[in-house]
């Protein structure tokens, strides 16, 4: 492609009680691009995610995935090139297997036989999960059940995957190892996340959402180095972290 992958123009959006929660929200992501959404509570990072696959839809302006408007029309091939992971894993993972959750997507799509099996075989290695393709979901740890909930992801072959809060009550071996996969996916990713340093490590870009509106967009670490906008934003740093060295 030479446009972007996800292209948000003029976004709008309101709840049925009347309030507002996205005002004209601008926002692009290139192939291969990593960019993070940061924003405090309430500033409409989950409603605009719903608004990527179409199961929210707005009030005004347009969502374009892969050159691909988001209208009822197209949602079924938006849902597959649009791959959420949402922040709690048991809202994927239903399935008696790990393999069969994996299968679930690619099989509602028709796909069958040897060409489901490499489909589910490819997905669950890129996730380091494959030797639990038998376990039950369940069965498996908080970080595990992510890495699967994940694979049930890939295994579509989206063209953008997006992530709500990936690093939400994982340890920290669990989150190093997340991040050696995403860093490793040859697809575009958007990931909201109050982990400030996690967008450092994995996103070169990054783009504050506050008030409705995309109020900062550039380099994360130039972002993160301005303490008064982050505090503008009530978005803080962890204690001692130094973005310009991206560590403690």
């Amino acid at each position: 492609m030479t446009g972007p992958i996800l292209d948000v123009r003029g976004l709008t959006f309101a709840y049925p009680d009347g309030r507002p929660v996205l005002a004209g929200v601008d926002l692009r992501v290139a192939a291969g691009e990593r960019v993070a959404l940061l924003g405090p509570n309430g500033a409409g990072k989950t409603t605009l995610l719903l608004q990527l696959n179409g199961i929210l839809r707005p009030a005004s302006g347009t969502v374009t995935v892969a050159g691909l408007p988001v209208t009822p029309r197209n949602l079924r091939e938006v849902r597959r090139l649009v791959g959420v992971v949402f922040q709690d894993p048991d809202d994927q993972l239903f399935m008696p297997t790990v393999r069969d959750d994996v299968a679930f997507g690619p099989a509602n799509l028709g796909v069958r036989g040897a060409k489901l099996d490499r489909a589910v075989a490819d997905a669950l290695a890129a996730v380091g999960m494959a030797e639990a393709a038998a376990r039950p979901p369940h069965h498996l740890s908080l970080g595990e059940r992510r890495r699967v909930a994940l694979a049930t992801v890939l295994a579509m072959r989206p063209a953008l995957l997006v992530l709500d809060e990936p690093t939400s009550n994982l340890d920290p071996v669990a989150r190093r190892e997340l991040a050696e996969i995403l860093t490793g996916l040859d697809v575009a990713v958007l990931m909201v996340t109050h982990d400030l340093p996690y967008a450092l490590q994995l996103c070169e870009r990054s783009a504050i959402l506050s008030g409705g509106r995309i109020v900062a967009d550039g380099p994360t670490g130039a972002l993160l180095a301005d303490a008064s906008l982050l505090a503008a934003h009530r978005l803080e740093l962890p204690f001692g972290f130094d973005p310009a060295f991206g560590r403690r």
